[in-house]
């Protein structure tokens, strides 16, 4: 508590420094004044605290004097309240110190792939993939396949897909990594347990405007949009498939009728990736130790295991067991991911206050 108090004192004589350096007309007014405005919030809330601590403290010594009941009473009520408001604040406070994501309000980009076990892995990611759709169902988000492969039971050895909604990465940012089913597969007729893996990618969707790919780096094929058994649904060559030269980077659509369309939906899929390996790029540079959490240190981690047999789910970032396997399948995420965002805000806050 210590060393957040003295950040928050910090960053109020910043402040003040701020009110300073404008008033003395040194230059760099529009820069200062950014800043300013960038920690004018975090100063506020930091001066309702400070007077809510006097305020309390006034309270309770009043408490401490011989005073008649009545007189008594209210002080006590006004010290249980301003105790109250004061949490609040901490706790708020807490919150504003916190690095903002840029990218959690974007729309998302899933992609999963079938992992070990084989025909039951593929058959794990069309659970996943269902999973994630009843999700956004009860989010209110939309849905869109961008590309799919089959398997021969209805499975997938990978789907991509967009999810468009206020928060969708934000909130799906955290079930990226290695999921693992523990359960009796339809393929086995003895009955044994199998476990079997798929890894879950989430991406933020890139605009344009934000980030974009030169013409002379792309390479665009179109092709037959083809079945999961692989004959050609389509005589008109409307999958495209687009190759960043100078990455090796891939990305392709299929699930469209129309060629414009499947190009668009492959060229979202194709920025996020490039972006996503230049941040990454930038992560590296900047230190070995600590990894982007879309790098692939972690998404090698295994971060969540389905038991059929036990109705049990594991979130092993943060060691929390839920015993609703089928709710959990049919979308209810919120539990886990609550969990995990609480766990990663509770990490950058050390960071942000060491």
């Amino acid at each position: 508590m210590d060393n957040f108090l003295e950040k928050l004192e910090a960053v109020d004589r910043r402040y003040e420094e701020l009110n300073e350096l404008m008033a003395s007309g040194t230059g760099q007014w529009q820069t200062l004044s950014k800043e300013q405005a960038g920690i004018a919030p975090v100063v506020e809330k930091y001066r309702q605290y400070k007077a809510v601590v006097k305020q309390l403290a006034d309270a309770e010594q009043l408490l401490e004097d011989n005073v008649e009941p009545d007189l008594k009473d209210l002080a006590e009520q006004e010290a249980e309240s301003l105790r109250k408001r004061r949490d609040q604040l901490v706790e708020e406070l807490r919150l504003s110190l916190l690095p903002k994501d840029p990218t959690a309000e974007k729309d998302a980009i899933v992609e999963i792939r079938a992992g070990t076990g084989g025909e039951e892995a593929a058959l794990f990611a069309g659970d996943l993939f269902r999973m994630y759709q009843r999700y956004a169902q009860n989010k209110g988000w939309k849905t869109e396949v961008v590309d799919s492969s089959q398997s021969e039971r209805g499975g997938f050895k990978e789907i991509i897909f967009e999810v468009k909604g206020k928060n969708a990465y934000g909130r799906l940012k955290h079930e990226r990594g290695v999921h693992r089913v523990q359960r009796v597969p339809v393929t086995e007729a003895s009955g044994r347990i199998h476990t079997s893996t798929a890894t879950v990618i989430v991406l933020p969707e890139v605009e344009e405007v934000d980030f974009d790919l030169k013409p002379e780096d792309l390479k665009v094929e179109f092709y037959h949009a083809s079945s999961a058994g692989g004959q050609n649904v389509n005589k008109v060559a409307t999958a495209v498939r687009i190759v960043h030269i100078p990455t090796g980077i891939v990305a392709s659509c299929q699930d469209e009728r129309f060629q414009m369309r499947n190009r668009q939906k492959a060229m979202a899929v194709l920025r996020a990736r490039v972006r996503d390996h230049e941040e990454r790029k930038k992560q590296e540079e900047l230190t070995k130790e600590r990894r982007s959490q879309v790098g692939s240190a972690e998404r090698a981690e295994k971060i969540r295991t389905y038991n059929f047999p036990q109705n049990r789910v594991t979130d092993h970032r943060v060691g929390l067991t839920l015993h609703k396997l089928g709710l959990v399948l049919e979308g209810d995420l919120d539990e886990l991911i609550d969990a995990v965002a609480a766990d990663e805000r509770a990490r950058q806050l050390e960071e942000a206050i060491a």
